[in-house]
């Protein structure tokens, strides 16, 4: 059996725009949602983050020195058209333009992700976001201009970061939505019209381009918090309404049997017309790509029995005595990893890619020694680990690996406590200090790792 990583094997880092670039008034920007959030105690406000509008160079060299052959990086809707639904920003689109060259000057493999929860302010106060078909529309109309500017130099695209998150309560922060009550019918229109703006690029890409897209799911293993049957139920519907749901449209064009049936009988109006679900049936994706952090459980005692399926994990999740777990309680399970592989790839037979992988910390730098993660090297060992078990024993065609956020990034939250890095970024919070770059312990590791193809984990 060959235990070889596959020479062209992926290796790299994934962000997103406003968690990097900061810049959020300059060069012609819009707003988006995130422009108007206000810094509190333990979360920054966006406007500068990382600096990567005006200095990506220095991170790049950081990626090239590592060995890294591939960058996701997210771009900023309303840095390259203001409105979101009005006249492109030729400025924004050159800044894009000049980070896609310099990553290729590096021998590192740009993959653009085009949505990744900050939407244009303009289309969320008007529009209420992606609850609306007009923001739909807008969205493809921005996404096939972007292939059009970039599908020359970028070979994998992915639409929206984590698209099964608009399919739970989560999809009322991300989707732009300011107002109303947050209906379960609300919910499945705001998610058929996102998985409709991902139709209208994949399917553009492939009718028009050589370029590679697929879908990209945020995948924790959820798994039933004992062998009760109903807990076991519930798990498994979780699993059926959440993530197959999506993976049975990238591929097959098609909502879950199940989950229809759930929308028929309950009188769920999606607002999903002839001509859309005409539309769907052509999809298709060339590869499956997801996060991945930690797993979860659900226990079904704790499940209101009226709760739809799409909410039941804020009621019914609960904590795994059989796994450790974070300081920010994400409980660390390498095995949910590699089971997670398989789902995807022994059901879909389409390459897998890992595209968000990693551990957050809370992480202090003293001016002078180096910052001793060994926790990360851990994790990470483990992850890795799992993905070569998957790919060798369980036979799982694999892509690559991109970690998420290796230069320390602002957390989702906002909150620069919670680090994700290999490279430390001297600031917090409220005070942005000097910006440097410093690599940790498990910097010198990684760039080993990846060095070695993944041979040498120690």
């Amino acid at each position: 059996m060959n235990k070889q990583l596959p020479k062209d094997f992926l290796w790299g880092n994934s962000v997103s725009s406003m968690q990097t670039e900061g810049g959020w008034n300059e060069g012609g920007k819009g707003m988006s949602v995130y422009d108007i959030r206000e810094a509190t105690e333990f979360a920054s406000d966006w406007k500068v983050a990382n600096d990567n509008y005006h200095d990506y160079e220095t991170d790049f060299d950081f990626l090239k020195d590592l060995g890294m052959n591939c960058y996701r990086f997210q771009i900023s809707w309303s840095r390259v058209n203001p409105n979101g639904d009005g006249d492109f920003n030729e400025e924004g689109i050159t800044y894009y333009s000049n980070l896609i060259d310099a990553l290729i000057d590096r021998g590192i493999e740009p993959m653009i992700c085009l949505y990744h929860f900050d939407m244009p302010l303009h289309l969320a106060e008007q529009y209420n976001g992606f609850l609306s078909k007009h923001v739909m529309k807008a969205f493809v109309d921005f996404g096939v201009e972007m292939v059009k500017r970039f599908g020359d130099r970028v070979k994998y695209w992915i639409t929206f970061n984590e698209q099964n998150l608009f399919h739970v309560p989560e999809a009322f922060r991300i989707s732009g939505y300011l107002k109303g009550e947050q209906t379960i019918e609300e919910l499945y229109q705001i998610s058929h019209n996102v998985m409709m703006a991902h139709v209208g690029v994949a399917n553009y890409i492939h009718e028009q381009t050589d370029c590679l897209i697929g879908g990209m799911l945020a995948y924790s293993e959820n798994y039933p918090a004992s062998s009760k049957p109903k807990d076991i139920l519930y798990a498994r519907k979780w699993d059926e309404f959440v993530n197959f749901n999506l993976l049975d449209a990238f591929v097959h064009g098609r909502y879950s049997k199940e989950v229809m049936t759930y929308v028929e009988n309950h009188q769920i109006d999606m607002k999903a017309t002839s001509e859309e679900l005409k539309e769907l049936k052509k999809l298709k994706s060339d590869f499956l790509s997801f996060s991945y952090y930690a797993s979860s459980t659900i226990n079904s005692d704790l499940v209101d029995p009226k709760t739809p399926v799409n909410f039941m994990m804020k009621e019914g999740k609960q904590k795994n005595p059989h796994l450790e777990s974070t300081e920010w309680d994400w409980q660390i399970d390498p095995l949910g990893f590699r089971d997670v592989m398989n789902k995807l790839y022994q059901r879909y037979q389409l390459p897998v890619f890992p595209i968000e992988n990693g551990i957050g910390v809370k992480e202090e730098w003293d001016g002078e020694h180096e910052i001793d993660d060994q926790y990360r090297i851990d994790y990470h060992r483990a992850h890795l680990q799992a993905m070569k078990d998957a790919m060798f024993e369980d036979g799982v065609e694999t892509i690559g690996y991109l970690g998420w956020g290796l230069i320390d990034i602002l957390s989702s939250q906002g909150d620069m406590r919670k680090r994700y890095g290999v490279v430390y970024v001297n600031r917090d919070n409220h005070d942005l200090k000097d910006m440097k770059r410093v690599p940790k312990k498990s910097y010198w590791w990684l760039k080993k790792v990846i060095n070695s193809n993944g041979e040498d984990l120690e």
